[in-house]
């Protein structure tokens, strides 16, 4: 179940804290690397969450955790606290949420682009170079390839969709010709 306000809430304080003590970006790669932990490994999310588990277990598995990480002493407060209020199942959400301000500060747009077929690293370079002065951020880009799209791409960068693929110019003149009848 998404908790997606929630773990904004969370992030959105920490991210505060973050910027504050110019240290947002330290406290993303502890929270990135725990939330990593807590995802690929089972064992962890269960000894955080259980309900099974008393809370003061709950709360030293946590310490060990930040103790053998190294995390500095805001982030451990944070960290301590998801346990003590029952919130560690929403801290990869968190993550989520704070990477995502810390790109918004960092002015990162995240993009993807799916082509008919797979795209050199040149033409890739220049559709990044493209968007960027489209949108004016930085963009990373994910690439897939979708063959059903015939040729040509579609380039997605948040809420912008350029959709130059010959699948849709057919569907557009299949509809032209459906009106004029």
């Amino acid at each position: 179940m998404k908790h997606t306000i929630l773990a904004r809430r969370y992030a959105k304080a920490l991210f505060a804290v973050g910027k504050e003590n110019d240290a947002y970006e330290a406290y993303n790669e502890t929270l990135q690397g725990v939330a990593g932990l807590y995802t690929s490994t089972p064992e962890v999310a269960d000894a955080l969450t259980n309900p099974l588990y008393p809370i003061d277990v709950r709360e030293k598995v946590m310490a060990g955790l930040i103790n053998s990480i190294g995390v500095d002493k805001v982030s451990a407060n944070f960290l301590n606290l998801l346990v003590e209020k029952r919130r560690a199942e929403i801290l990869p959400e968190i993550a989520e949420e704070y990477k995502i301000m810390v790109d918004e500060e960092k002015n990162i747009s995240h993009g993807s682009v799916t082509s008919a077929v797979e795209l050199s690293d040149e033409l890739q370079a220049k559709i990044q170079a493209a968007l960027e002065k489209l949108t004016g951020k930085k963009v990373e880009l994910s690439t897939s390839v979708d063959p059903s799209l015939i040729g040509g791409i579609v380039a997605k960068v948040g809420d912008l969709v350029l959709d130059g693929s010959i699948k849709t110019q057919l569907a557009g003149l299949k509809d032209s010709i459906k009106g004029r009848e």
